[in-house]
């Protein structure tokens, strides 16, 4: 009710009080839920400190390196390029899942409770079969023909592996697979195929390895094949193609066209340098060193090193650093500090944007000390923040770098196929099972 002091038509003056008045109040009450809501965020911090960093606030990492790499792993867990999981069932219980228990011990360097420890959010299971001897494939790499065989089977037992544990792992195809994997608290598991010698000579085969899951394709092993050249293992291979093959490069194409991630680990120095120019899409090296660090030839030279990165003539790659004791240092030398030392020299030949982890875990015998096994990532991540490593480049190491690529290969792939691009379809020459091409 009006105070019968009050005008009945309030004066210009009266009203300019009043609006005064109410721009306060509500300024107040602003203020009041701002502090409320930097309170709430505060408390729920220290609870769970990832929570900061979910919501995107900037949030600085611990002093001590051991809790500074528990929360960027807490937010940013490990991709591993290559672990050898599938190899492990296959000579220890030939390929029986039923009596595989990753859920306790396992004789090597991998099950889920280390994993868990490690932090790791997502690797790459290699469906990998070795090469066959040259007696066996001939000179023409044409008699093996049950390295298909051998390779499906290990795809089989990969997949069994991965849905005998739903509540731990994810089956995952593609980056946006694995990142929802990653938000569900469970590790993401992709297929990679270690060698095109398991491609039986057929780019068709290859699509069919795709439609089963598979996500990128190793273009040789220590073996040469039908499509590129082996670097060997320790010492140079003797070139045979110097390089990609002719039906190489159009297996480098199709790769392109599908999504497929082409890796350059155990390809010679031409077969890289050919690839790499030849891409259209990002590539990956998913278990590779430095060769500056350690000269072996498994390990990546500085000029295909160059060759990466955002600039004219190179390629956006991600060399994914391998644990393995003599391509880290000599005899007895490797060691936690080394790996370390390999990331810091791709980092700064390549860019801190182009390095990663693929410790080819399970396939190895030595390891270097510190990195024993899949549960001492956090370890690795402690001592490149003591190095000066930020938050942000860490998490481009244990995962993010390897996702701006697999997200651009995908994205090449796409845009191949809406423009129209035609599958390749290219025989290799030295088959003697097709009837030669004859114009009727």
């Amino acid at each position: 009710m009006s105070s019968e002091n009050e005008p009945l038509i309030p004066s210009a003056e009266h009203e300019t009080v009043h609006q005064k008045s109410r721009t306060l109040r509500n300024r107040a009450l602003v203020w009041s839920a701002l502090v409320v809501i930097i309170i709430v965020v505060a408390v729920v911090a220290l609870v769970n400190p990832s929570f900061v960093s979910d919501i995107g606030l900037p949030e600085k990492l611990p002093r001590d390196p051991k809790l500074a790499a528990q929360r960027v792993l807490d937010t940013a867990p490990v991709i591993d390029g290559h672990i050898d999981l599938p190899i492990v069932a296959r000579f220890g219980w030939r390929n029986n899942v039923t009596d595989i228990h990753l859920d306790s011990q396992m004789p090597m360097h991998v099950d889920i409770p280390r994993l868990r420890e490690g932090k790791v959010g997502g690797f790459f299971w290699s469906v990998y079969v070795d090469c066959a001897s040259s007696e066996d494939e001939g000179p023409d790499f044409l008699k093996a023909s049950w390295r298909v065989r051998d390779t499906l089977e290990q795809i089989d037992v990969a997949k069994g592996l991965i849905s005998k544990y739903p509540d731990d792992f994810a089956y995952a195809v593609s980056a946006s697979g694995i990142k929802s994997a990653i938000r569900d608290h469970k590790i993401a598991s992709i297929l990679g195929v270690e060698g095109a010698h398991q491609l039986g000579n057929s780019i068709a085969v290859l699509r069919q390895y795709y439609e089963l899951g598979v996500r990128y394709v190793t273009l040789t092993h220590s073996c040469h094949n039908a499509f590129a050249d082996s670097c060997g293992m320790l010492i140079p291979s003797v070139p045979r193609h110097y390089g990609l093959s002719p039906l190489g490069f159009k297996l480098v194409e199709e790769m392109n066209r599908l999504g497929m991630l082409v890796d350059l680990s155990h390809t010679s120095d031409m077969t890289a340098t050919q690839a790499l120019l030849h891409s259209k899409a990002p590539v990956i090296w998913s278990h590779s060193s430095a060769r500056a660090i350690h000269d072996v030839a498994r390990n990546v030279p500085d000029e295909v090193l160059s060759l990466v990165g955002f600039g004219e003539g190179q390629r956006d790659a991600v060399v994914m650093v391998n644990f393995n004791g003599p391509f880290v240092a000599a005899d007895g030398e490797a060691d936690l500090e080394t790996v370390a030392d390999h990331i810091e020299h791709i980092a700064k030949v390549a860019g801190v944007k182009h390095v990663g982890i693929g410790s080819d875990y399970d396939g190895i015998q030595i390891t270097p000390k510190g990195l024993e096994d899949v549960s001492k990532y956090p370890a690795l991540i402690a001592e490149l923040y003591q190095r000066g490593w930020s938050k942000q480049e860490l998490a481009g190491l244990t995962g993010g770098n390897f996702l701006r690529v697999f997200e651009g290969a995908e994205k090449v792939a796409k845009e191949l196929q809406a423009a129209g691009t035609l599958a390749k379809y290219d025989i290799y020459d030295k088959r003697e099972d097709l009837p030669i091409r004859r114009e009727l």
